[in-house]
């Protein structure tokens, strides 16, 4: 998702799908500290109700008036992400206050997660912004039995349905055993089909995961090695030869590559009817141009994920799509997930939806946006309980060898990023996973090793199953040893 980094921070409750002008922390907060306060009419004040009425709106107009008179610096895409994120904020605390500068506090509509933050303009005329930093609260409390733990999120997940902010289903597992599976909303609003445990959801990026997996397996098969040049299996149809001799599979995978995205202006004015099989997206990489030296930096690279299918249909001779379903969803015996293609009536998919706030049905469909069909990038449909059963294959080594495996989950560029698996530390301890988004879309797998936990969670709802998956691991981190 294209977007402009501002040179300040806002409120940390974004997916790390999105580029945003925002950086990440917490600071401690005791729970029910403070009271809601009246804003004060001093300048710090005035832009602070600004701020929260134009977010709030989550109208367009609204927050580009609010940018223009006050923040320049921001941009309206960041706004609109973060209130669709959250569902707008609340002000819960005005903590000090000076004509220049407030501490305050303030608690999203989503999840009740609280923020710290602290407004200083510019001077008194213009109340312009010179510095803007909300902080995501840790979500402190009591220690939890697992029983304790489930229940909360359970009332969590069904006040979140109630107030239409959660469409999909969720699934907790500890190893085999499921200890918790929901669903709400609607899979389909024009004929209010609701979805269930088993409704296939977008994975967006999630994709990436089976790529990598499928590409480590062929490694230990001896068929391809990490560090081959990516010239030896894609040809000039895709690049030039000067940009794949410098590229191996390690970078690749590990999104070192210095390539970008395929999702461009060519994409975007073509027909996604256009784009099914893998050489249909030639057009799409032909032109595209190192950002760095392969293997200098990270940098997270649709066109670098793609490129590894072509490099399995090169080694193995087989159709991608095909040697996926064969050698990854079969042995973990996932038979609801596949990159199907919407042009067709798949059984129990939901359809992805955006809020609209000016259309009369209040939301948007995202058939004409996404692909046609999934790719070794992203795009496929899955359900909660494969996604459980992938976690399981992958622990229990039926794709790759316990060594292979620790090397897929081991930070490689310090950008929290494995071999084709997102790699972070909580106070729930190491997580492993990826996450999924898009409009209509958002969808996560955390797999806890050190705990056993599996979270699947998945949503038709842009942004719908981020906060809850970090709520769940805030809980999570509360349960004592079992």
């Amino acid at each position: 998702m294209p977007g402009r980094v501002s040179r300040r921070v806002f409120l940390l409750l974004l997916s790390a799908i999105l580029i945003h002008p925002f950086t990440f922390g917490q600071q401690p907060v005791k729970q029910g500290q403070g009271s809601t306060t009246a804003i004060p009419n001093t300048p710090a004040g005035k832009t602070l109700q600004a701020w929260l009425e134009a977010l709030n709106s989550g109208d367009r107009a609204k927050i580009e008036d609010y940018i223009h008179r006050f923040d320049p610096d921001m941009t309206a895409e960041s706004m609109i992400a973060f209130r669709d994120e959250t569902g707008g904020v609340d002000l819960i605390a005005i903590d000090s206050s000076e004509p220049l500068l407030i501490a305050f506090r303030v608690e999203d509509r989503k999840t009740a997660t609280v923020g710290i933050g602290t407004l200083q303009v510019k001077d008194a005329q213009t109340a312009a912004v010179e510095s803007f930093s909300v902080k995501r609260a840790a979500q402190k409390g009591p220690p939890l039995t697992e029983k304790e733990a489930i229940s909360e999120i359970q009332e969590l997940t069904t006040s979140l349905i109630k107030k239409d902010s959660f469409s999909g289903a969720l699934l907790i597992a500890r190893g085999e055993t499921t200890l918790l599976e929901m669903a709400g909303g609607e899979a389909n609003k024009s004929d209010h089909v609701l979805n269930n445990i088993d409704t296939k959801f977008n994975l967006g990026s999630m994709n990436k995961m089976f790529t990598a997996t499928a590409i480590a397996h062929l490694v230990e098969l001896g068929k391809i090695s990490y560090d081959d040049p990516i010239s030896k299996y894609i040809d000039e149809s895709w690049l030039p030869k000067e940009i794949t001799e410098k590229i191996t599979i390690r970078q690749l995978i590990t999104h070192t590559s210095g390539l970008g995205s395929f999702f461009n202006e060519t994409f975007d004015r073509s027909s996604r009817a256009l784009y099914r099989k893998l050489d249909d997206y030639k057009p799409l990489i032909k032109d595209e141009k190192l950002a760095f030296t392969p293997g200098e930096r990270f940098q997270y690279s649709n066109t670098g994920m793609f490129l590894l299918g072509v490099v399995i249909e090169k080694a193995t001779g087989e159709d991608y799509f095909d040697y996926i379903r064969r050698t990854i969803y079969a042995p973990a015996g996932m038979a609801n997930t596949d990159c199907y293609e919407m042009d067709y009536p798949v059984e129990n998919l939901a359809i992805g939806y955006s809020p609209d706030p000016k259309s009369p049905y209040r939301w948007q469909n995202n058939l004409y946006k996404h692909v046609v069909k999934g790719s070794p990038a992203g795009g496929g449909f899955s359900t909660v309980r494969d996604l459980h059963k992938f976690a399981l294959a992958l622990q229990a080594g039926k794709f790759v060898s316990p060594d292979t495996l620790k090397m897929l989950w081991t930070d490689y560029k310090g950008g929290r990023y494995g071999y084709g698996f997102e790699v972070d530390e909580t106070d729930a301890g190491k997580v492993v996973g990826h996450g999924g988004g898009f409009a209509g879309i958002n969808s996560h797998l955390n797999i806890y090793p050190d705990s056993g936990y599996i979270v699947a969670v998945m949503s038709n709802y842009d942004n719908g199953a981020g906060p809850l998956a970090r709520r769940i691991d805030e809980i999570l981190a509360r349960v004592k040893s079992h």
